[in-house]
């Protein structure tokens, strides 16, 4: 268990180290709309819908899931920053702003984890097709 934590602890620190930077590179001026969370939350969030089936669907090393799944794209993604963004708009009055925001966080998250997780399976179906049953090379 202690290593568990540790992986996710690592994990989730490089993830957030890596949402900062996207924010340091794409910053949201004052009183714009916060593209660069909604572009890292969306992006995780296909990541997800791919490294799922990836590691649920072969055998992985079991540190795999926690450090990439609950660490680096948990820490990648947020959903505190996202929250304090919709009520910083509408503070602002601008309370459309912010309700779309909430919506397209949420639909553009639940819509690519779901397409990637698709796709994703597609892929690694047609790559053990591919193999043999088995998963091993027919060479």
């Amino acid at each position: 268990m202690p290593l568990v934590l540790a992986v996710i602890a690592l994990g989730g620190a490089l993830g957030a180290v890596a949402r900062y930077a996207v924010s340091l590179a794409w910053p949201t001026p004052e009183g714009a709309f916060p593209s660069a969370l909604l572009a890292v939350n969306i992006l995780g969030s296909a990541l997800i819908g791919v490294l799922v089936p990836a590691v649920t669907d072969r055998a992985a090393h079991p540190l795999l899931r926690p450090f990439l799944g609950t660490g680096l794209l948990g820490g990648f993604t947020t959903f505190s920053v996202h929250a304090v963004d919709i009520e910083r708009l509408i503070a602002e009055g601008r309370a459309m702003v912010g309700l779309g925001y909430a919506a397209a966080n949420l639909v553009g998250a639940l819509f690519t984890v779901w397409a990637a997780s698709v796709l994703t399976r597609r892929v690694l179906k047609r790559s053990r097709r591919a193999c043999g049953a088995g998963g091993r090379s027919a060479s």
